[in-house]
Order: C-alpha cells, then structure tokens, then sequence
C-alpha cells in the first residue's frame, strides 16, 4: 500500500504515468468515447464508476502540466458547431476547469478547446488513454506531461 495515492489511480495507471515522459500526453474519455480504437498504439485503462473530472483530479495530484513549453497542455474537447447554442454548455467543462485550478498555479490560462476530430487524431497518439464512467457528454481531455 502506498500513501497519498487518490483512490481512483489503479495500479496500472501509478505506472503509466510514471512510465511517461515530458509531453507525453494522456487521454482521460468520457463514456462514449472510442478508446480502445482509439489507442491502439498506447496503453488503454479502464475506469468504470468514475467522473472524468475526478480522474482529472487525481491524475494533476500526481503528474504535472508541460506550462512552461506549451500554450495549452490541457486541451478539452470542444462541442461541435452545429450542437453550440443548441446544447448547454456541459457542466463536467466546469468541473475539469476547477480540478486544473486546484492543482496548477497558472489555472485556466493552461487550457484549451479543441475540436472533436482533432482531438480524435491526438487521441491517437497518446500514451494512455483512460476510458472512465463520465456519462456527460463532451467529457474529453487530454493533459501534457511536463517537468518539475
């Protein structure tokens, strides 16, 4: 047993995250989210029963953010056009923005919006893609490893 280890780290996403290097990046999906197609050059992880903000919560606790090398090392998948306006803005965006601002000094400057199917092709490359339980949609976002 390890202390200071949020509940919702498994075992093997302690060691994915400290298998990754300054920007790698990791994937936390919401429910809907294709992730074993995804990454299938990367490691897939599943979080069944938890929030994505809560995973985005306790990955920040453990791994920092690339601030010093990159605009926006937390990039959030953004609503498509034609839904903007027509849907309301997903509250789990507001709830990723508060766990970013808990856990990084510089908050939401670090943060982004990226189109769906840009996200998708990042997806791609990422090193760990962890599918969780988030049933909001548009609760997507990818976090850059930095350095400390």
């Amino acid at each position: 047993m390890l202390k200071g280890i949020p509940k919702c780290i498994n075992p093997d996403l302690l060691k994915a995250l400290a298998d990754m290097g300054h920007g790698d990046q990791i994937v936390i999906a919401d429910d809907f989210y294709p992730a074993v197609s995804m990454a299938k050059d990367g490691i897939t992880i599943n979080a069944d029963g938890i929030g994505a903000a809560e995973m985005v919560d306790s990955v920040l606790q453990l791994m920092p953010l690339d601030v010093d090398y990159v605009d926006h090392p937390v990039m959030i998948m953004d609503m498509m056009d034609h839904l903007k306006g027509k849907m309301e803005r997903p509250k789990v965006w507001d709830d990723f923005i508060a766990a970013v601002k808990r856990n990084e000094p510089k908050g939401e400057k670090c943060i982004g919006f990226i189109d769906r199917f840009d996200f998708y092709e990042k997806g791609k490359i990422a090193f760990v893609t962890v599918s969780t339980g988030e049933r909001q949609p548009y609760g997507c976002i990818i976090l850059q490893k930095g350095v400390m």
